[in-house]
C-alpha cells in the first residue's frame, strides 16, 4: 500500500460493491467544497474522502467493501474525480462527480488498470495497465473511449502524470534495471530519462506552472519527497523524517505540497510549503490515509 517499490508487478483482486445513493451524498456546490481528496481505510475498507488542510473531513465519497483509491481531482472547475477500484473483481479506472454521485467505470478488462491522472483540460486521462502482460502507460478520453498504449517494453512503466502544458507525460520505469523517472510526448515518442539514482524514483507530479516536478525517492536510504526542475536538474530533498514520505501533490497555486507520511507510526496525509518548510499533519485515523490530490478550487467552507 505505502510503497510503490513493492507494488511494481503486484496486482490484487476485490469484491463487488455498490455506489453511493443520492441520500448518502447530498448535492454540493460544483467547486470550493474541500482542499483535498484522498483515500482512507479508517472504516476498515479503503474509500475516497474529501477533507481540508485543517483536518476536517468534509465528506466520504465512496462506501463499499472493495478497494477504492488513488483519486485525482480534475482541473478547472473540479467537477470530476477519477480513481481506481476493485469493486468489479479486479482493479479498473472509475470516475465520479465531485460529490460522489454518478460513479461509472471507464476501463473493462481482466487485467489491472489503475493510477489514473487527468490532462490539464480535463478531456483525457493517462493510466497504467497490465492488459498486455506487463504494466504500460496508456491514455484515453475522459469518457473511457479511444484507449491507446503509449509505452512498449518488457519493464514496468507506470505512475503517469500529465504536464500542465498537455504535451508531455512523466512516468516511472524500470527499463534501466532500476525505477527511475522518465518523460515522453503524449504520443509515446521522445522518451527522456530524468533521474539516475541507486534508489527508487517515482510518483512524479508536475507543478502547476510546469517548471518543477515533485517525486518520492529512496536515494537517501529512506523514502522521502524530492523536487527537481522539469528537465531533471536541481534535485532537492524536501523531507527527512523517519518512515515513508511520498505520493506528493501540488496545491493549485504551487505554493504547497500534500503528501503521505508514516512518521507518526501510521500513514497520514501531511502538507508542507513547496520548499519543504512548515510540515504539518492533516489527517489522524487508525487506518491508511494517503494519496492526496489537491482541489483546483480554493475551499470556501
Amino acid at each position: 500500500m505505502l510503497c510503490g517499490r513493492a507494488f511494481i508487478g503486484s496486482f490484487l483482486g476485490g469484491t463487488a460493491v455498490f455506489a453511493l445513493s443520492a441520500a448518502a451524498a447530498p448535492a454540493l456546490p460544483p467547486s470550493g467544497i474541500a482542499d483535498l481528496v484522498f483515500q482512507s481505510a479508517r472504516t476498515g475498507s479503503s474509500d475516497i474522502y474529501l477533507g481540508n488542510v485543517d483536518g476536517k473531513i468534509v465528506q466520504r465519497l465512496t462506501s463499499d467493501n472493495a478497494f477504492d483509491g488513488t483519486p485525482a481531482w480534475s482541473a478547472g472547475s473540479g467537477t470530476q474525480i477519477v480513481f481506481e477500484s476493485r469493486r468489479d473483481g479486479n482493479t479498473e479506472v472509475y470516475v465520479m462527480r465531485f460529490d460522489g454521485l454518478q460513479q461509472r467505470r471507464l476501463t473493462r478488462n481482466r487485467a489491472f488498470d489503475g493510477y489514473p491522472a487527468w490532462s490539464r483540460d480535463g478531456a483525457s486521462l493517462t493510466f497504467e495497465s497490465s492488459r498486455n502482460g506487463n504494466v504500460e502507460v496508456y491514455v484515453m478520453k475522459a469518457d473511457g473511449t479511444r484507449q491507446r498504449r503509449l509505452t512498449r517494453n518488457r519493464a514496468f512503466d507506470g505512475y503517469p502524470a500529465w504536464s500542465p502544458g498537455g504535451k508531455k507525460i512523466a512516468f516511472t520505469s524500470t527499463r534501466s534495471g532500476n525505477a527511475e523517472i522518465y518523460v515522453m510526448s503524449t504520443s509515446g515518442a521522445a522518451v527522456t530519462r530524468l533521474t539516475d539514482s541507486p534508489g527508487f524514483d517515482g510518483f512524479a507530479v508536475w507543478s502547476p506552472d510546469g517548471t518543477k516536478i515533485a517525486f518520492d525517492s529512496s536515494r537517501g536510504g529512506n523514502a522521502d519527497v524530492y523536487v527537481m526542475n522539469a528537465e531533471g536538474s536541481g534535485v532537492t530533498r524536501l523531507t527527512t523524517a523517519a518512515g515513508f514520505d511520498g505520493y506528493p501533490s501540488w496545491s493549485r497555486d504551487g505554493k504547497r505540497i500534500a503528501f503521505t507520511s508514516t512518521r507518526d507510526g501510521n500513514a497520514e496525509v501531511y502538507v508542507m510549503n513547496a520548499g519543504g518548510s512548515g510540515q504539518q499533519r492533516v489527517t489522524q485515523s487508525p487506518g491508511f490515509d494517503g494519496h492526496p490530490s489537491w482541489s483546483p478550487i480554493p475551499a470556501t467552507g
